[in-house]
């Protein structure tokens, strides 16, 4: 932990930032730096009786910082004496958690995959990795966190021996794909569910050669799952959730390190003894329409709030999908996390990668594209996918509005500014009484949040009075150009200068503070810069 004093020290937060850049720092892993009076303390700690608003989006995340400010029998480590009076998040993070929501789920996603199967008597396994378990589990079955009756997850152990994964860009992809081969031939559940995170994970580090080998590692894993699934009878669909290292560049020609906005292939690949020769996939396709293509095949009706339709032509014409195929439906979903399409080879690592098992699974099986980003996966137009969009948008068959969208509207009608939770945590602040503290990420468009909201909760603070506001920024490089936690600290000063109010307390990278692998090591450290002690 860096401690500066602002005047001294340094002149800005920003400048503080630019010099652990200089010293080869970088956002994602950025040692948390505090600012600190003439005898060391913090200035902005988080401190007993005040108020905190964490406005992030997402939560997977975010929950165990959360549990660390706020939960009363909190035990993962030995926290201050103080904890926050109030605390309210921009969304639901974890259900029964000690704070308020400013806006809470918009209700129970009815009749996704998961649940139409369970309630059909199909059994189903999802097989994934941990470092992704949330994205097969909770996010697929629109935001139910508990299975559904004959839903089985496994979820194979990430590698804790390494900081990032580019330097393990294999990851656990050989485990995952042993597990599921197994229950392939276990033959116990006609729907089995395996994903590989690989791409996605290491495409956000710009360590090329480790991108390419998670390339490869997919690609070779892919084959050995899908010739098993062809032995044991299964149909096979692959798809992804989103793009990423098929469009690495700028315009400019620096690394992009974030998602795309990039279609994602959709292959069918029928099982030994089947013929793929009758089908044939329509053009057109989202994300939203796997799921309906799954109960296709299982010859399920698809429920009426599945808004999407079967990719397979004819579907619901009269054509029996599960006749296609030898034997008993049985589906096997692979998804390839961040495995994006592009046809332009220029700063695509996909397409410059060799490939043999997609490049001959291409050529012989039907195949066409799905829309992953953007108004097709609920995000507002213009903008990249995500895990969490895709995730969700694969299990539900519909759209959904994401918290984004209805958080901007709510922007820009007003109706932000009259948030009841909000002003509920402000009201201790008001007139020179508690620290206001808002935590988040700084980034002009993070799946995790965006400084919009930040200032909008900034110019809130203004209008209801709040006398001392303290901001605590996360920095994550994620679809940002190099070095740009810098010019979003600048951009949080300036708006804090505009408005006569705020003042950047503390900045950090979101490995420390966001983690989802309960590796409360990493909270422990965000937690001493927020809090102290």
């Amino acid at each position: 932990m860096r401690k500066v004093r602002m005047g001294r020290d340094v002149a800005s937060m920003a400048e503080a930032v630019r010099q652990a850049y200089a010293e080869g720092q970088e956002d994602e892993l950025f040692e948390p730096i505090v600012s600190v009076d003439d005898r060391g303390g913090l200035l902005g700690a988080i401190g007993e009786g005040e108020c905190v608003i964490f406005y992030n989006i997402r939560g997977e995340r975010e929950v165990q910082l959360t549990k660390a400010l706020v939960e009363p029998d909190f035990s993962h480590f030995e926290r201050a004496s103080g904890r926050p009076a109030r605390m309210a998040t921009m969304i639901e993070y974890e259900a029964g958690l000690p704070v308020r929501v400013g806006f809470p789920p918009i209700g129970k996603i009815k009749n996704t995959l998961g649940e139409v199967l369970s309630r059909q008597g199909i059994r189903q396994v999802r097989v994934v990795e941990s470092e992704k378990a949330i994205h097969v589990s909770y996010f697929l079955n629109g935001k139910a966190a508990d299975p559904f009756p004959l839903e089985e997850r496994v979820f194979i152990p990430s590698s804790r021996e390494v900081q990032n994964f580019d330097e393990l860009p294999e990851m656990s992809a050989s485990e995952v794909a042993d597990a599921i081969t197994a229950r392939l031939r276990e033959g116990t559940c006609p729907f089995v569910l395996g994903n590989f995170a690989n791409v996605d994970v290491v495409g956000h580090m710009e360590n090329e050669a480790a991108v390419e080998t998670a390339i490869r590692v997919v690609d070779a894993q892919t084959g050995i799952v899908v010739e098993e699934a062809k032995r044991q009878g299964y149909v096979t669909l692959i798809t992804a959730d989103h793009g990423t290292v098929e469009k690495r560049l700028y315009p400019d020609g620096t690394i992009d390190t974030g998602h795309s906005d990039s279609p994602v292939p959709f292959l069918v690949i029928p099982p030994d003894g089947g013929s793929a020769r009758p089908l044939a996939l329509r053009s057109g396709g989202s994300l939203v329409d796997v799921a309906p293509t799954v109960l296709e095949i299982f010859g399920i009706p698809v429920p009426e709030e599945m808004t999407g339709s079967s990719l397979l032509k004819g579907a619901g014409k009269g054509i029996d999908a599960g006749a296609l195929f030898a034997g008993p439906p049985r589906v096997l979903l692979l998804i390839l996390d961040g495995w994006g399409h592009r046809a332009d080879e220029e700063g695509n690592l996909i397409a410059r990668t060799p490939t043999p098992v997609m490049d001959r699974l291409m050529a012989a099986c039907p195949w066409t594209l799905l829309e992953a980003a953007g108004r097709a996966v609920g995000m507002p137009a213009g903008s990249v996918g995500n895990s969490e969009a895709g995730h969700l948008h694969l299990g539900a068959g519909r759209v959904v509005p994401s918290d984004r969208v209805r958080i901007d509207e709510a922007i820009r009608t007003g109706a932000f500014y009259e948030n009841e939770a909000f002003r509920w945590a402000m009201a201790p602040c008001r007139q020179g009484g508690k620290t206001l503290h808002l935590l988040g990420i700084v980034s002009f468009y993070s799946s995790h949040g965006s400084l919009d909201h930040l200032f909008a909760l900034m110019e809130m603070a203004k209008r209801e009075g709040v006398r001392r506001v303290c901001i605590h920024s996360l920095l994550g490089r994620r679809g940002e150009q190099p070095a740009s936690g810098a010019i979003y600290v600048e951009k949080v000063e300036q708006k804090a200068r505009e408005l006569g109010l705020g003042e950047v307390v503390t900045v950090m990278g979101r490995y420390w503070a966001l983690d989802r692998e309960h590796n409360w090591d990493r909270i422990e450290k965000a937690y001493r810069a927020l809090a102290g002690g």
